[in-house]
């Protein structure tokens, strides 16, 4: 048997590829479903708390900076870790789906509400004193002038932190969740043979490939053109 032959039989064997090809299935249901959550979730809250920031909101200002700081700063494995193992001793028990979209979750609303944070800084000041002079409260000025501008300078640094922080959704395996390397992982044990990993790498290309050929296009049309 030659070494191409090898090769195909532990990774590419079809036999093994039929029989998990359902499990994987399954798990790329959970993977999609758990990264649409997370994207909603994560980019909705960063994106409140951009604009609480922004309006000055009392004793929010403060809050709002520690909790970029810390959730930027934690590694989300450690989170999901403490949400699914630690908080039922506190009478918060978190199923491993819950545990691993919160997690995820926080630490996008994180990144989200800094790049938000930071597209509403780049634009000038003039446009908040255009929109005041006008009689709009600060309110109105931030939805109505500053805020459409700021979004549109964020989408590429957005869509890029998006695409990182949802591809963790695979750390939901380490608290047994049946996304697509848990499935994987436990039919090649099961199997004897890696085929299902090779399966579970292109379960992952065949979700995230479009994920990132839609962040492509979303920075050419939201570029500034030159």
């Amino acid at each position: 048997m030659s070494n191409l032959d090898r090769f195909l039989a532990s990774f590419a064997n079809l036999e093994v590829a039929w029989r998990y090809l359902p499990r994987i299935a399954e798990g790329m249901l959970v993977t999609l479903g758990l990264g649409l959550a997370v994207i909603g979730a994560g980019v909705v809250a960063g994106l409140a708390l951009a604009v609480l920031r922004a309006l000055r909101v009392p004793f929010t200002g403060w809050l709002i900076v520690a909790f970029a700081d810390v959730f930027r700063a934690l590694p989300p494995l450690v989170i999901i870790i403490v949400l699914f193992f630690a908080f039922p001793y506190i009478d918060l028990p978190m199923s491993a789906f819950v545990a691993t979209w919160l997690s995820l979750s926080l630490v996008l609303a994180a990144f989200a509400e800094e790049v938000f944070w930071a597209g509403i800084l780049s634009v000038p000041r003039e446009q908040w004193s255009a929109g005041l002079s006008l009689g709009l409260t600060r309110a109105r000025t931030l939805f109505h002038v500053v805020l459409p501008q700021a979004i549109r300078l964020t989408v590429p640094p957005l869509t890029n932190r998006v695409i990182s922080i949802t591809k963790g959704t695979a750390l939901g395996s380490v608290v047994a969740l049946h996304e697509i390397l848990n499935v994987s992982s436990s039919a090649s044990s099961e199997a004897g043979n890696p085929t299902p990993l090779t399966l579970g790498a292109l379960a992952y290309l065949v979700l995230f490939i479009p994920f990132v050929w839609f962040g492509r296009r979303m920075e050419r049309r939201f570029a500034w053109k030159r």
